[in-house]
């Protein structure tokens, strides 16, 4: 006999907000960070919080079924602890706090999400665009202030791909990358640090540059690494022989995309390849939930720019001219889908 079907799964996606909210007040808060390495008993933390005494257990407890606290004890003499992953990812002095992401998550994302079903419906963007009707990018490099914390969030949730990509992808061939959109300088710093022999250099836009300048002189690799100039929807692209994009082409609509790649193939020379480090959907689309997700994040904040399979990237780059392609799984969603010529 067949168990019966349960509707567990269904309730937990379905209520999933619950625990997504659970956690990300849990970041608003810096619960994470107040712990530290230390326990705090419910009261300890109530008052450090500002929390009401009526949610304290409730929350707290919750967290904890959720795994995302320990506790040793019960009652009022227990005491709470962070996990060996909230103490890694989520207290913000780590220096692989991942909790920028779901700080923008909280912020922003929540609330236009709850707008999911116009944005299904009409194919246009939620978010701050719906109300200025000024472009997304547009609306977000005109503050500096939330611009480097976009660039924060983007930071922490990229650190572990890029790593990955550093140590798998074969950079022996190469002797020049440049990195567009690099933002912050975090994938070209990742790369200069484990292969000495490529010069390396981080291409955005002129207000990102005093940003990328000011990490990477405290990342130590000022002198390995440039900080340069770019638009890159404008200009064309600068010669190397490696080009890579981290998390860029999923903002952009099929036009932008296919117009990105063929920059990328006229500035390379024979042998040079382009890299795009990307949650890349499997191509019969049942498996990367993440990827699907995302996806539908670029739908609510774009209107008409999204996600994409190996084989779409396979198609487009054969189209513009590259010889062979090939994707690199780095762990978890993403991975580095590569073009060669």
């Amino acid at each position: 006999m067949h168990a019966p079907l349960s509707p567990a799964p269904i309730l937990q996606i379905g209520m999933g907000f619950f625990a997504s909210k659970a956690l990300l007040s849990a970041i608003e808060l810096g619960l994470f960070t107040e712990l530290g390495g230390e326990s705090r008993t419910g009261a300890e933390l109530e008052r450090a919080l500002g929390l009401h005494p009526r949610a304290t257990y409730d929350f707290l407890d919750t967290l904890v079924a959720l795994g995302m606290l320990e506790r040793d004890g019960d009652g009022a003499e227990a005491r709470y602890a962070n996990t060996p992953a909230t103490a890694l990812y989520l207290d913000r002095s780590s220096p692989r706090y991942v909790g920028g992401i779901l700080e923008m998550a909280n912020a922003r994302l929540y609330r236009f999400w709850a707008d999911l079903t116009p944005a299904l419906k009409t194919g246009q963007p939620q978010n701050e665009v719906r109300h200025s009707q000024r472009p997304m990018f547009e609306e977000l490099y005109a503050d500096p202030a939330r611009l480097e914390q976009f660039m924060d969030a983007m930071r922490g949730v990229s650190m572990a791909n890029f790593e990955a990509f550093a140590a798998t992808f074969d950079f022996a061939p190469y002797h020049m990358m440049a990195d567009i959109g690099g933002a912050t300088g975090q994938l070209s710093a990742t790369v200069a640090a484990r292969h000495p022999h490529l010069a390396c250099a981080s291409y955005d836009l002129p207000v990102v540059k005093p940003i990328a300048e000011r990490r990477l002189r405290e990342a130590g690799l000022g002198d390995r690494v440039a900080a340069r100039e770019i638009d890159f929807l404008k200009e064309e692209f600068p010669s190397a022989d490696l080009i890579t994009m981290g998390m860029i082409l999923h903002d952009w609509n099929l036009e932008h995309k296919k117009m990105l790649i063929a920059k990328a193939y006229r500035a390379l020379p024979e042998g040079g390849a382009l890299v795009a480090i990307e949650n890349i959907i499997d191509d019969e689309r049942r498996e990367n939930a993440f990827g699907l997700l995302m996806s539908l994040n670029m739908l609510i904040e774009f209107g008409d720019a999204f996600d994409f399979t190996g084989a779409d990237f396979t198609g487009w780059c054969l189209e513009a001219g590259f010889s062979r392609c090939e994707i690199l799984p780095l762990g978890g969603p993403a991975s580095a889908a590569i073009a060669y010529k």
